[in-house]
Protein backbone atom coordinates (compact mmCIF):
# COMPACT_ATOMS: atom_id res chain seq x y z
CA UNK A 1 0.00 0.00 0.00
CA UNK A 2 1.12 3.44 -0.68
CA UNK A 3 0.78 6.49 1.17
CA UNK A 4 0.79 9.77 -1.07
CA UNK A 5 1.05 13.24 1.49
CA UNK A 6 0.97 15.66 -1.16
CA UNK A 7 -1.00 14.16 -4.14
CA UNK A 8 -1.71 17.42 -5.66
CA UNK A 9 1.18 18.60 -6.81
CA UNK A 10 2.39 19.19 -10.34
CA UNK A 11 -1.18 18.09 -10.89
CA UNK A 12 -2.68 19.41 -14.06
CA UNK A 13 -5.57 21.17 -14.35
CA UNK A 14 -7.18 20.48 -17.55
CA UNK A 15 -6.41 16.58 -17.08
CA UNK A 16 -8.38 16.82 -13.54
CA UNK A 17 -11.27 18.77 -15.26
CA UNK A 18 -11.15 16.05 -18.32
CA UNK A 19 -11.19 13.10 -15.51
CA UNK A 20 -13.97 14.65 -13.51
CA UNK A 21 -16.00 15.07 -16.53
CA UNK A 22 -15.72 11.65 -17.62
CA UNK A 23 -16.81 10.46 -13.97
CA UNK A 24 -19.72 12.23 -14.07
CA UNK A 25 -20.65 11.11 -17.65
CA UNK A 26 -20.39 7.38 -16.59
CA UNK A 27 -22.97 8.83 -14.04
CA UNK A 28 -25.20 9.81 -16.51
CA UNK A 29 -25.22 6.70 -18.22
CA UNK A 30 -26.28 4.48 -14.92
CA UNK A 31 -22.53 2.95 -14.76
CA UNK A 32 -21.22 3.65 -11.14
CA UNK A 33 -22.02 2.75 -7.53
CA UNK A 34 -22.48 5.59 -5.39
CA UNK A 35 -24.32 5.78 -1.96
CA UNK A 36 -25.10 8.98 -0.82
CA UNK A 37 -23.04 10.52 1.74
CA UNK A 38 -23.46 9.33 5.79
CA UNK A 39 -22.84 12.59 7.78
CA UNK A 40 -21.89 12.31 11.14
CA UNK A 41 -22.28 15.71 13.15
CA UNK A 42 -20.67 17.67 15.67
CA UNK A 43 -21.01 20.46 17.81
CA UNK A 44 -18.97 22.78 15.38
CA UNK A 45 -19.12 20.94 12.12
CA UNK A 46 -19.51 16.70 10.58
CA UNK A 47 -17.36 14.36 8.85
CA UNK A 48 -18.97 12.74 5.90
CA UNK A 49 -18.20 9.17 4.31
CA UNK A 50 -18.19 8.76 0.45
CA UNK A 51 -17.72 5.69 -0.42
CA UNK A 52 -18.49 4.82 -4.54
CA UNK A 53 -16.82 2.95 -7.80
CA UNK A 54 -16.36 3.49 -11.34
CA UNK A 55 -16.51 0.20 -13.29
CA UNK A 56 -14.86 1.72 -16.27
CA UNK A 57 -11.98 3.00 -14.38
CA UNK A 58 -11.41 -0.13 -12.15
CA UNK A 59 -11.08 2.08 -9.33
CA UNK A 60 -13.62 1.99 -6.11
CA UNK A 61 -12.55 3.10 -2.37
CA UNK A 62 -13.98 5.66 0.10
CA UNK A 63 -13.42 9.43 1.09
CA UNK A 64 -13.82 10.72 4.37
CA UNK A 65 -13.62 14.61 5.44
CA UNK A 66 -14.66 16.84 7.23
CA UNK A 67 -16.29 20.41 7.13
CA UNK A 68 -15.80 22.97 10.59
CA UNK A 69 -16.43 26.33 9.30
CA UNK A 70 -14.44 27.90 12.20
CA UNK A 71 -11.24 26.51 11.56
CA UNK A 72 -9.97 29.22 10.03
CA UNK A 73 -9.72 31.02 13.30
CA UNK A 74 -7.55 28.47 14.64
CA UNK A 75 -5.28 27.60 11.18
CA UNK A 76 -6.50 25.29 10.08
CA UNK A 77 -8.70 24.35 6.82
CA UNK A 78 -12.03 24.35 6.90
CA UNK A 79 -11.99 21.32 5.13
CA UNK A 80 -9.53 18.30 5.39
CA UNK A 81 -9.97 14.95 3.77
CA UNK A 82 -8.70 11.56 3.14
CA UNK A 83 -9.18 8.77 0.32
CA UNK A 84 -8.48 5.21 0.51
CA UNK A 85 -8.12 3.45 -2.92
CA UNK A 86 -9.37 -0.31 -2.65
CA UNK A 87 -8.47 -3.16 -4.85
CA UNK A 88 -11.56 -4.37 -6.93
CA UNK A 89 -10.07 -7.69 -7.16
CA UNK A 90 -9.52 -8.14 -3.63
CA UNK A 91 -9.99 -5.44 -1.35
CA UNK A 92 -6.79 -5.01 -0.38
CA UNK A 93 -6.15 -0.70 0.71
CA UNK A 94 -3.52 0.19 -2.05
CA UNK A 95 -3.10 3.64 -1.64
CA UNK A 96 -4.09 6.34 1.02
CA UNK A 97 -4.37 10.01 -0.38
CA UNK A 98 -4.35 13.32 1.92
CA UNK A 99 -7.10 14.56 -0.25
CA UNK A 100 -7.40 18.12 1.22
CA UNK A 101 -6.21 19.92 -1.50
CA UNK A 102 -7.80 17.05 -4.20
CA UNK A 103 -11.09 17.98 -2.64
CA UNK A 104 -10.59 21.80 -3.28
CA UNK A 105 -9.25 21.13 -7.09
CA UNK A 106 -12.05 18.41 -8.00
CA UNK A 107 -14.78 20.50 -6.62
CA UNK A 108 -13.65 23.36 -8.78
CA UNK A 109 -13.16 20.84 -11.58
CA UNK A 110 -17.38 19.68 -11.03
CA UNK A 111 -17.74 23.59 -11.32
CA UNK A 112 -15.62 24.27 -14.33
CA UNK A 113 -17.32 21.59 -15.87
CA UNK A 114 -20.82 23.13 -15.35
CA UNK A 115 -19.81 26.20 -16.86
CA UNK A 116 -18.38 24.76 -19.79
CA UNK A 117 -21.73 23.46 -20.43
CA UNK A 118 -23.85 25.85 -19.37
CA UNK A 119 -22.43 29.05 -19.42
CA UNK A 120 -24.24 31.60 -21.98
CA UNK A 121 -20.99 32.65 -23.32
CA UNK A 122 -17.40 31.10 -23.59
CA UNK A 123 -15.98 34.70 -22.71
CA UNK A 124 -17.16 35.79 -19.46
CA UNK A 125 -17.50 37.80 -16.44
CA UNK A 126 -17.22 35.42 -13.29
CA UNK A 127 -18.94 36.51 -10.07
CA UNK A 128 -17.84 34.73 -6.54
CA UNK A 129 -19.65 34.96 -3.53
CA UNK A 130 -16.86 34.24 -1.11
CA UNK A 131 -12.90 34.18 -1.12
CA UNK A 132 -11.90 31.29 0.39
CA UNK A 133 -9.87 28.12 -0.85
CA UNK A 134 -12.55 27.00 -2.74
CA UNK A 135 -13.66 30.39 -4.64
CA UNK A 136 -9.78 30.32 -5.32
CA UNK A 137 -10.60 26.51 -7.23
CA UNK A 138 -13.36 27.24 -9.29
CA UNK A 139 -11.66 30.52 -10.57
CA UNK A 140 -8.12 28.08 -11.28
CA UNK A 141 -10.16 25.62 -12.72
CA UNK A 142 -13.08 27.57 -14.79
CA UNK A 143 -10.13 29.48 -16.32
CA UNK A 144 -9.26 26.21 -17.99
CA UNK A 145 -12.95 25.79 -19.76
CA UNK A 146 -13.99 29.42 -20.67
CA UNK A 147 -12.32 32.84 -21.27
CA UNK A 148 -12.49 35.21 -17.79
CA UNK A 149 -12.85 38.66 -18.83
CA UNK A 150 -12.81 40.10 -15.33
CA UNK A 151 -14.20 39.07 -11.97
CA UNK A 152 -16.11 40.21 -9.33
CA UNK A 153 -15.56 39.05 -6.34
CA UNK A 154 -17.62 39.78 -2.66
CA UNK A 155 -16.66 38.25 1.16
CA UNK A 156 -18.09 39.30 4.56
CA UNK A 157 -14.44 40.82 5.03
CA UNK A 158 -13.36 43.32 2.83
CA UNK A 159 -9.45 42.88 3.47
CA UNK A 160 -10.19 39.37 2.28
CA UNK A 161 -11.54 40.16 -1.56
CA UNK A 162 -8.83 42.37 -1.42
CA UNK A 163 -6.39 39.58 -1.13
CA UNK A 164 -8.91 37.79 -3.35
CA UNK A 165 -8.02 40.23 -6.30
CA UNK A 166 -4.19 40.57 -5.39
CA UNK A 167 -3.92 37.13 -5.93
CA UNK A 168 -6.14 36.99 -9.57
CA UNK A 169 -4.92 40.31 -10.61
CA UNK A 170 -3.98 38.88 -14.20
CA UNK A 171 -7.86 38.59 -14.45
CA UNK A 172 -8.82 42.21 -13.90
CA UNK A 173 -10.28 41.35 -10.15
CA UNK A 174 -12.81 43.96 -8.58
CA UNK A 175 -13.88 43.76 -4.96
CA UNK A 176 -17.37 44.47 -4.81
CA UNK A 177 -20.94 44.24 -3.24
CA UNK A 178 -23.01 41.32 -3.34
CA UNK A 179 -25.16 43.02 -5.68
CA UNK A 180 -22.80 43.68 -8.09
CA UNK A 181 -21.12 39.97 -8.12
CA UNK A 182 -24.57 39.59 -9.66
CA UNK A 183 -23.95 41.48 -12.86
CA UNK A 184 -21.75 38.58 -13.85
CA UNK A 185 -22.66 36.24 -16.48
CA UNK A 186 -21.57 33.04 -14.33
CA UNK A 187 -21.81 33.38 -10.39
CA UNK A 188 -20.64 31.32 -8.34
CA UNK A 189 -21.29 31.00 -4.30
CA UNK A 190 -18.62 29.16 -1.71
CA UNK A 191 -19.77 30.33 1.50
CA UNK A 192 -21.22 28.17 4.37
CA UNK A 193 -24.16 30.22 4.60
CA UNK A 194 -27.41 28.81 6.25
CA UNK A 195 -29.55 32.08 4.93
CA UNK A 196 -29.81 32.88 1.32
CA UNK A 197 -27.67 35.41 0.14
CA UNK A 198 -28.39 35.77 -3.34
CA UNK A 199 -31.55 37.61 -4.18
CA UNK A 200 -33.32 36.75 -6.30
CA UNK A 201 -34.18 40.51 -8.13
CA UNK A 202 -30.33 40.80 -8.68
CA UNK A 203 -29.57 37.75 -10.60
CA UNK A 204 -29.95 39.25 -14.20
CA UNK A 205 -31.66 36.48 -17.51
CA UNK A 206 -29.02 34.35 -19.10
CA UNK A 207 -26.87 34.23 -16.22
CA UNK A 208 -25.40 30.69 -14.89
CA UNK A 209 -24.45 29.93 -11.25
CA UNK A 210 -22.68 27.46 -9.76
CA UNK A 211 -24.15 27.09 -6.56
CA UNK A 212 -21.41 25.05 -4.30
CA UNK A 213 -21.70 26.06 -0.69
CA UNK A 214 -24.10 24.57 0.37
CA UNK A 215 -23.30 20.81 1.01
CA UNK A 216 -24.69 19.88 4.11
CA UNK A 217 -28.99 19.87 5.11
CA UNK A 218 -29.73 23.41 6.53
CA UNK A 219 -27.35 25.60 4.07
CA UNK A 220 -28.71 27.81 1.49
CA UNK A 221 -27.01 30.83 -0.76
CA UNK A 222 -29.79 31.23 -3.08
CA UNK A 223 -33.18 33.37 -3.04
CA UNK A 224 -35.49 30.23 -3.81
CA UNK A 225 -37.20 32.29 -6.12
CA UNK A 226 -34.27 31.91 -8.35
CA UNK A 227 -34.18 28.04 -8.66
CA UNK A 228 -38.51 28.33 -9.86
CA UNK A 229 -37.21 31.14 -11.64
CA UNK A 230 -34.11 29.31 -13.57
CA UNK A 231 -33.18 26.07 -14.63
CA UNK A 232 -32.15 23.49 -11.78
CA UNK A 233 -29.36 20.77 -12.32
CA UNK A 234 -27.83 18.48 -9.56
CA UNK A 235 -24.64 16.71 -9.42
CA UNK A 236 -27.13 13.62 -7.84
CA UNK A 237 -30.45 14.20 -6.94
CA UNK A 238 -30.47 11.96 -4.02
CA UNK A 239 -27.58 14.05 -2.33
CA UNK A 240 -29.03 17.33 -3.88
CA UNK A 241 -32.49 16.93 -1.76
CA UNK A 242 -30.74 15.66 0.92
CA UNK A 243 -28.01 18.71 1.60
CA UNK A 244 -27.52 20.68 -1.63
CA UNK A 245 -29.07 24.11 -2.57
CA UNK A 246 -32.20 22.60 -3.12
CA UNK A 247 -32.62 21.05 0.63
CA UNK A 248 -33.82 23.56 2.41
CA UNK A 249 -36.56 24.80 -0.50
CA UNK A 250 -37.79 21.45 -0.67
CA UNK A 251 -38.30 21.37 2.75
CA UNK A 252 -40.19 24.44 3.23
CA UNK A 253 -42.49 23.65 0.40
CA UNK A 254 -40.83 26.12 -2.47
CA UNK A 255 -38.86 23.67 -5.01
CA UNK A 256 -39.86 19.76 -5.79
CA UNK A 257 -37.57 17.45 -7.17
CA UNK A 258 -39.64 16.98 -10.03
CA UNK A 259 -38.40 20.43 -11.04
CA UNK A 260 -34.93 19.35 -11.66
CA UNK A 261 -33.93 19.56 -15.33
CA UNK A 262 -31.11 16.80 -14.91
CA UNK A 263 -27.86 16.23 -13.80
CA UNK A 264 -25.00 17.48 -15.06
CA UNK A 265 -23.74 13.89 -16.14
CA UNK A 266 -26.91 13.85 -18.59
CA UNK A 267 -25.99 17.78 -19.65
CA UNK A 268 -22.61 16.33 -20.52
CA UNK A 269 -23.99 13.52 -22.79
CA UNK A 270 -26.69 16.08 -24.71
CA UNK A 271 -29.81 14.80 -22.85
CA UNK A 272 -30.19 18.00 -21.04
CA UNK A 273 -29.06 21.35 -21.22
CA UNK A 274 -29.23 25.45 -21.55
CA UNK A 275 -32.17 26.34 -23.84
CA UNK A 276 -31.39 29.11 -24.41
CA UNK A 277 -28.99 32.48 -24.08
CA UNK A 278 -31.43 33.74 -21.72
CA UNK A 279 -32.61 31.00 -19.73
CA UNK A 280 -30.86 30.42 -16.14
CA UNK A 281 -29.23 27.92 -15.19
CA UNK A 282 -28.44 26.63 -11.68
CA UNK A 283 -26.17 23.78 -10.94
CA UNK A 284 -26.53 22.53 -7.68
CA UNK A 285 -22.84 20.99 -6.65
CA UNK A 286 -23.03 18.61 -3.54
CA UNK A 287 -19.69 17.01 -4.08
CA UNK A 288 -19.56 12.98 -5.32
CA UNK A 289 -17.47 10.41 -4.67
CA UNK A 290 -16.85 9.18 -7.86
CA UNK A 291 -14.97 12.48 -8.52
CA UNK A 292 -12.66 11.73 -5.67
CA UNK A 293 -11.98 8.42 -7.23
CA UNK A 294 -11.53 10.38 -10.62
CA UNK A 295 -8.64 12.94 -9.07
CA UNK A 296 -7.29 10.17 -6.89
CA UNK A 297 -6.91 7.76 -10.13
CA UNK A 298 -4.71 10.97 -11.51
CA UNK A 299 -2.88 11.71 -8.52
CA UNK A 300 -1.09 7.79 -7.88
CA UNK A 301 -0.34 8.16 -11.33
CA UNK A 302 1.78 11.45 -10.79
CA UNK A 303 2.34 11.54 -7.13
CA UNK A 304 5.27 10.68 -5.07
CA UNK A 305 4.30 8.35 -2.32
CA UNK A 306 5.82 6.15 0.46
CA UNK A 307 5.23 2.54 0.65
CA UNK A 308 3.27 0.94 3.66
CA UNK A 309 3.82 -2.48 4.33
CA UNK A 310 -0.26 -3.81 4.16
CA UNK A 311 -1.61 -6.43 5.44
Amino acid sequence: MRYYPTPEAGLDLREVNRAVEEAFAEHGRGKVQMPPKVYINFEHGDFRTMPGYIPSLNTAGVKVVNVHPENPKSGLPTVMALTVLLSVENGIPEAILNATRLTDMRTGAAGAVAAKYLSPSDEITLGVVGSGRQAGAQVEAIAQELRIRKILVWSRKEQNSLAFCGKYSRFDCESVSLERVCDANVVVTTTPSRKPLIRDEWIHEGTHINAIGADAPGKEELDPGILSRGTVFVDDPAQAVHSGEINVPIREGSFTVESIRGTLGEVILGKAGRKGNEEITIFDSTGLAIQDLAIAGIAVKNGECINLKFP
